[in-house]
């Protein structure tokens, strides 16, 4: 059986955040297991949430039993650099980004905090995750965006360039987990 671990981690925000779509994928019949990061403010280095998340997946799931990602915003980016460079390409099915800032996001150039400024357009850590995108071909990766996005700006940096993009008319960047069309996409996406 194939454990679907829903993640998140985004700036000030708990996994609470998830929990309508939690309780949506629950009832599709998903086991979901959502984990909330710290610092959730931005201070720690995306390579440092990565490592939390392998340590969440190992002590909930163990070693060797296969799973799905879905990430969230720049939960999206933690879960790109936990697949791709932390190579769990053998152990992650299904990789699902929701309003990710794969280009960056023209916000991040207004803060000092490391985590934040990961995120800028053309940063080191975008050009060197950009840079070997091509491993995802190995799983399913689905990214769902809407144009509608204040947060990640310009929206369409959410296009990471492979995999399946698709665009939703979802009104706001958090309503991209809690819109019934939300849910449903990411349900489709995981199927």
């Amino acid at each position: 059986m194939i454990v679907r671990l829903c993640w998140y981690y985004g700036l000030w925000n708990t996994a609470g955040i998830f929990s309508t779509l939690q309780t949506y994928l629950q009832q599709e019949g998903w086991s979901v297991h959502a984990l909330s990061m710290t610092p959730n403010n931005g201070d720690a280095p995306l390579e440092t949430l990565a490592e939390q998340l392998d340590c969440f997946v190992c002590d909930r799931l163990g070693a060797q039993e296969p799973f799905d990602v879905v990430g969230f915003s720049m939960g999206g980016l933690v879960s790109r650099y936990y697949v791709q460079r932390l190579d769990r390409l053998n152990r992650v099915q299904k990789l699902v980004t929701v309003s990710t800032p794969h280009q960056g996001t023209l916000l991040s150039l207004f803060s000092h905090r490391l985590g934040i400024r990961q995120m800028q357009p053309r940063s080191t850590f975008l050009r060197a995750l950009n840079q070997d995108c091509h491993r995802l071909e190995q799983l399913k990766f689905v990214s769902l965006w809407t144009p509608f996005d204040v947060l990640i700006l310009p929206p369409w940096s959410c296009d990471p360039g492979i995999g399946q993009v698709r665009r939703l008319s979802i009104p706001t960047h958090n309503q991209m987990i809690r819109d019934t069309q939300g849910l449903a996409a990411i349900a489709q996406a995981l199927r």
